[in-house]
Formats: structure tokens, C-alpha cells, sequence
């Protein structure tokens, strides 16, 4: 007998043809992790994602080692990842320095980390949300200068851990600074989690409405509230076509507690597959390179496919027995 192979496809009228996943397990997964990673381990993430089909994938982060000791090793770790073919590796930069040091590298894809709220901005960059934008900016017009392409990330777009609620206008206000920069793409993040299909939905209409197509916007949800991948859905219902995700659920927020994990990337491509929507990611590749980066780490994988298609992966005990 042949056992046809799951998810089944099933088409939804209205979707994309085709999804950019922007993996962000390599920074964004591994920043908030206490134990130091080996670099060596660190660069294999990276070869292992890229041969399950990723084509984005955000290498580390060149951002003072005192704040975030994880990627301490970033100009050592891009050279050994930069040579991989057709693969882009977008790198954070927080302001000039970090933009100075990733350049000398040969990075030309960087991302800046900007906030929607005063109390975030404060937390994470110590400046208001002017301020913080107003350092941005030269580093948005080098990075441009030096024929690079700036992803502008914005964090706290639906809820804030101090402030509660953040009003759909301002977010539109800040987008509309960072794309008027020079920012070639956004990411609009849900930071905490907190995030509901409709108010995705509201928040890119509204963008729609000062010129800001789905085009150039990106999705990074957290699955706080188990809402990721309804999120992700009305975000796709939109013409959102690039959405963040993060290979075995891995990170968070350093400077926000009630950021749980990210998306996971496999969960993602599970929904994806049964949607017919292409993503050109080998799901069993890229689940056993979760099942190995959770060894490594000596915990559970928190993707729920990783579990489901490697058991061991829900082990770590047994992972370290093997």
C-alpha cells in the first residue's frame, strides 16, 4: 500500500502563489540563550538551513557584545557562512558602529531595530522613538550609499508589555518614517504575542492607505497566544508574501519577558504545504536540523511538527543518550 504523503493540498482562492520564509533562528532563535553556542555550531545551523531550502536567512547580529554576549562572535562567524551560494544573510545593525563593522565583513543586507512605543524604545535602545529613528538614519543612507538593502524591523506593532494597547495609528507613523528613509522592506513584529487575525488585518489596511503596499512588508509573529499562525493567515489573505519565522520555535526578547518563541519555521511550512503554497523548503531537511540544533541546546524542541515528525526532538535527555 502507499501512504500518501501529509499535509494534503488543498488551494485557498486569494493566497500567494509563493512565501518568502525570513529565518531568523540563527539571531533572533540563539540571542536569547544562555549558554554560549560554539561558533562552529552556530555556522552549521546556518549550512544546515540553507540545504533545507532557505533562502533568507539572518546570520547574527553586530551589535555591542555587552548587551547581547550570545553573538559576541559575529565577525567571526559571517566569514564562515558568507561564501553560501544563493543564500542572503541579512545581519542587525543597531546604529553606525554596528553598520562600520558589518560592512568591512562584506555584508550589503542589514536590518535595523526600531520600536513603536516610547517605554520599548527606552528598553531596548535608551532613546524615544524620534531619537531612536533620527540614529537610524545615517545609518539607512550608508547602508544605501554602499548599494546594501535595509530591512527596517519594528517591534511592539500590537500590544506593548508597559503601555497595553498601541494604536494602529501610530504604527502607520513610524512605518511611514522608515520607508520614507530608504527601508527597503519592514517587519512588523508581534513582539509580546498579542496579536489577533483581525487586528493584522486592520494594521496592513491601514498601511495600505498611506501607500505601503503588502509588497514590502514582512510578518513576525510570536506565539504567545497561540495566534502565529491565524496571524500569519490574514497577513497572507492581505498579499503579504514574506513572513519571519524562526527553524524550531527558538527566541524571544531579551528586553520584553512576555515575548515567548517565535514562529516556528516547520510549522509554518506544514500550514504553507496544505495551503499549495510553494515555499522551496525540504520540511523533513529542515526538521531534522531543528532536531539537531534542540541536541545541541539539550532541550525539547517547542515546534510542534518537530515533534510530531522526530520524536526524539520532545527529549532532550534521549537526545543526549544518542
Amino acid at each position: 500500500m502507499t501512504v500518501r504523503p501529509l499535509p494534503m493540498t488543498f488551494p485557498t482562492p486569494g493566497l500567494p502563489a509563493r512565501v518568502r520564509i525570513h529565518e531568523v533562528g540563527a539571531r533572533d532563535g540563539l540571542q536569547n540563550e544562555q549558554a554560549t553556542v560554539p561558533t562552529e555550531v552556530k555556522a552549521e545551523f546556518v549550512r544546515r538551513l540553507a540545504a533545507a531550502g532557505l533562502t533568507t536567512i539572518e546570520a547574527t547580529s553586530f551589535v555591542h557584545p555587552k548587551w547581547v554576549p550570545q553573538l559576541a562572535d559575529a565577525e567571526r562567524l559571517y566569514p564562515m557562512v558568507a561564501g553560501l551560494d544563493g543564500v542572503r544573510l541579512p545581519v542587525l545593525v543597531p546604529n553606525e558602529r554596528g553598520l562600520d563593522r558589518a560592512l568591512a565583513l562584506g555584508a550589503r543586507r542589514v536590518a535595523i531595530f526600531a520600536s513603536a512605543t516610547e517605554s520599548f524604545a527606552r528598553a531596548n535602545l535608551n532613546r524615544t522613538v524620534d531619537e531612536a529613528l533620527a540614529m537610524f538614519e545615517p545609518v539607512v543612507a550608508r547602508a544605501k550609499a554602499a548599494d546594501g538593502h535595509v530591512r527596517g524591523y519594528l517591534s511592539m506593532c500590537f500590544g506593548d508589555p508597559w503601555e497595553g494597547a498601541v494604536p494602529v495609528h501610530q504604527v502607520v507613523r513610524v512605518c511611514r518614517t522608515l520607508v520614507d528613509m530608504g527601508c527597503d522592506e519592514l517587519s512588523l513584529g508581534d513582539t509580546i504575542g498579542v496579536a489577533t487575525p483581525g487586528h493584522v488585518t486592520a494594521l496592513l489596511g491601514a498601511l495600505g492607505a498611506v501607500g505601503i503596499a503588502p509588497e514590502v512588508l514582512g510578518v513576525h509573529f510570536h506565539d504567545t497566544y497561540g495566534q502565529a499562525l491565524a496571524n500569519t493567515f490574514a497577513a497572507l489573505q492581505c498579499g503579504v508574501t514574506t513572513v519571519d519565522a524562526s527553524a524550531g520555535g527558538l527566541g524571544g526578547c531579551p528586553y520584553a519577558r512576555s515575548a515567548t518563541g517565535n514562529l516556528a519555521t516547520e510549522d509554518l511550512v506544514w500550514m504553507l504545504q496544505g495551503l499549495g503554497i510553494d515555499t522551496g523548503i525540504d520540511l523533513a531537511r529542515l526538521v531534522a536540523t531543528s532536531a539537531w540544533m534542540a541536541e545541541q541546546l539539550g532541550r525539547p524542541s517547542p515546534s510542534r511538527t518537530v515533534r510530531a515528525l522526530f520524536p526524539a526532538a520532545s527529549d532532550a535527555d534521549s537526545h543526549k543518550e544518542q
